[in-house]
């Protein structure tokens, strides 16, 4: 019951206070907030990456011309069984493939080596992390100029050292290995340094106890990288050989400025999944094929995601 003589507001009661109001749109504030900050990212993403994908995947079922993009022919499943049986795909895969594994590989141990190197307390260790990424801050055209010159058949500095050892000029364009190896060095080049600054970051992070454990054991500075650095690694490992074998797939610029043209060499001799992507959307005009090879790349993209996460997850369970 209301306490006699007290009034009664217009409302019913119903009426706020300033300090009810201020919590309220605090609670508004803390709940909706982080939703705004991040819808942007959203936005951008929707419009400059799921939108493209899916528009993607919906030409590379219908024969779409250059000329007129926006008149679709149906074609199902046509364009993808088209690449199926066509050599040069086959010939752009194996090539993607080749050029992949010789720039990963070497690329990886010699950044481990170098992050290793890094590791130990050396007088200008700061200057040796920056010139390391350098590279990675290099332009490709300007990287990859640098090294066409640097594989000049008459005049470069590659052939004139292998003269000084007696061995005649290599064609370094026109060969099959030759070609893919020159591509692969500027690969190489451009990403060792970054990846060395990855490992490094990973090493510093290793607890120092397990360094004095080892070496309490009579493990030298050898063993200690092979049993105590290399397994606390092993995630970092394979994160870089992912992100490695994507760029390796994703492969474009390097092979593109190296020659001049979209075909990689006359014989196609390192064309990779861009070079030809390129080729059949921009000079064939055949949209609905550039798609599908974007596709295939795309589920091979995501193939090489699940073969990381069965890895990783058999990696963990041996580690428990």
């Amino acid at each position: 019951m209301r306490e006699a003589g007290r009034p009664v507001p217009a409302d019913g009661g119903r009426e706020r206070s300033p300090e009810r109001r201020g919590r309220r749109r605090h609670r508004w504030d803390a709940r909706f907030s982080p939703y705004a900050f991040v819808a942007p990212f959203f936005v951008f993403f929707a419009a400059f990456g799921l939108f493209p994908l899916l528009y993607t995947g919906w030409a590379s079922l219908h024969k779409v011309s250059l000329h007129d993009p926006t008149r679709m022919e149906w074609v199902g499943l046509h364009n993808f069984s088209r690449l199926l049986e066509d050599d040069f795909f086959w010939n752009a895969l194996r090539n993607t493939l080749t050029i992949g594994v010789l720039s990963t590989v070497p690329q990886l141990l010699m950044a481990l080596g170098l992050a290793h190197l890094l590791n130990y307390r050396l007088r200008g260790s700061t200057f040796f992390r920056v010139a390391m990424l350098t590279p990675y801050a290099t332009s490709v055209a300007a990287a990859t100029l640098v090294f066409t010159m640097l594989f000049g058949r008459d005049y470069g500095m590659i052939n004139w050292g292998l003269g000084l050892l007696g061995i005649e000029h290599i064609d370094w364009e026109n060969g099959t290995w030759t070609s893919q190896l020159a591509v692969s060095s500027i690969v190489v080049w451009r990403w060792t340094g970054y990846n060395a600054l990855i490992y490094l970051a990973a090493m510093q992070a290793v607890p120092d106890d397990l360094y004095e454990s080892a070496a309490l054991d009579g493990a030298n500075r050898w063993q200690q990288f092979l049993h105590v650095t290399i397994p606390a690694l092993r995630p970092t490992i394979l994160f870089t050989v992912v992100v490695s074998t994507i760029g390796a797939t994703q492969l474009f610029g390097e092979p593109l400025l190296f020659g001049g043209s979209q075909t990689g060499g006359g014989s196609h001799q390192y064309q990779t999944l861009g070079l030809y992507l390129y080729e059949q959307g921009w000079f064939d005009f055949q949209l609905g094929r550039a798609s599908a090879i974007a596709w295939t790349m795309f589920l091979l993209l995501i193939v090489i995601g699940l073969v990381n996460w069965l890895i990783a997850r058999r990696l963990n369970s041996t580690g428990k």
